[in-house]
């Protein structure tokens, strides 16, 4: 039953409706919507023209719980508050509706504190539903706890993970963006405005924070400098103060800090502020949100195009191939940030 907008409750009209109104089968109908193609022309133009007339839309709940699930997709994402996340999986959504599918998303993990102590734990419930559900397959973005269990509850539906470090998975890709790439990016331009003793918040909260640090000491390493001044910092601004206060207190401090992501930096900029070194310490940061393009932040940050990674695994997930992991390019957008170091 429906409202009418009068507050009179209207019965919905059913496959059944539809049939009688299209003067055909309600399993010809049933298959209309399941794979229009195998319906002559004629007959599927009938069939929706009376569905659109009388307001019918198929239950796809109840076509993917009788198998006839290959427009269903689920998307699950670690942190449905972080913009990252959320320009990824707005350019799957995209690239899942022109291949004709429907992308349902839901949060992985359940809310909870921040630190680098503070540990995800999986939404048992809201993945088992999911996979309850019968998706043809699953984009998992960011980095979810307990990947076994996701993948236990999914069955046979396929799995990409974007935007994220994973442990190798039997038949899952990944998309993510080159850190390595990106860190060198950002050591070139800071060595390039003179820096030299550079120091890196990050490291903890999962293998992407561990992953940078080590792309950061790599990079630090093609320039003969030292890549050992890391401060254990999360993802978060709390994290990022903390971590650049342990740097800025030493006796010889960093004259640029880079950080694992653009909330970690505006922790270091609130540190550098603090300690009226604004101007003088240069602070990059990653990802590329909107809080780095603000006028007040002016952040320098590797942009690691999140709406290709979103899209490519939409195509990757749609296709037939496993390309293992697909590694998408960074680019650095420079802001006021990163100051040149002192003559």
């Amino acid at each position: 039953m429906a409202d009418d907008g009068s507050g009179v409750l209207v019965r919905r009209a059913t496959m059944r409706d539809v049939a009688e109104r299209a003067g055909v089968s309600k399993s010809l109908v049933s298959l209309a919507f399941s794979s229009p193609e195998s319906v002559s022309p004629q007959r599927l133009g009938r069939i929706l023209d009376a569905a659109e007339a009388l307001g019918f839309r198929p239950n796809r709940v109840a076509r993917s719980l009788n198998g006839l699930r290959d427009d269903f997709v689920g998307i699950l994402v670690a942190d449905s508050r972080n913009p990252v996340f959320a320009e990824v999986v707005d350019a799957a959504r995209v690239a899942l509706s022109a291949g004709g599918r429907l992308g349902l998303m839901t949060s992985a993990v359940l809310p909870g504190g921040t630190g680098v102590s503070a540990r995800p734990e999986l939404d048992a419930e809201a993945v088992a539903m999911l996979g309850d559900l019968q998706p043809s397959g699953l984009i998992v973005v960011g980095s979810v706890p307990s990947m076994d269990r996701v993948v236990e509850a999914m069955g046979s539906a396929r799995i990409v993970i974007a935007s994220a470090r994973p442990e190798r998975l039997a038949g899952a890709a990944t998309v993510r963006g080159d850190d390595e790439v990106g860190l060198r990016l950002v050591i070139d331009h800071l060595t390039g405005l003179g820096h030299r003793r550079i120091g890196h918040v990050g490291g903890a909260g999962g293998r992407v924070a561990s992953g940078r640090a080590s792309a950061f000491a790599a990079a630090m390493g093609e320039h003969g400098l030292d890549g050992t001044m890391v401060a254990e910092s999360d993802f978060s601004e709390a994290a990022g103060f903390r971590a650049a206060g342990e740097l800025l207190d030493l006796a010889e401090p960093p004259t640029a800090i880079t950080a694992v992501n653009d909330l970690a930096a505006i922790g270091v900029t609130a540190a550098v502020r603090q300690r009226g070194l604004t101007g003088h310490v240069a602070v990059t940061g990653y990802d590329n949100t909107y809080l780095a393009a603000l006028g007040a932040v002016e952040l320098t940050s590797v942009d690691p195009d999140n709406a290709t990674i979103g899209r490519r695994a939409a195509e990757v997930l749609l296709s037939d191939d496993d390309p293992g992991e697909v590694l998408v390019a960074p680019t650095l957008r420079v802001r006021a940030s990163s100051v040149p170091a002192a003559s």
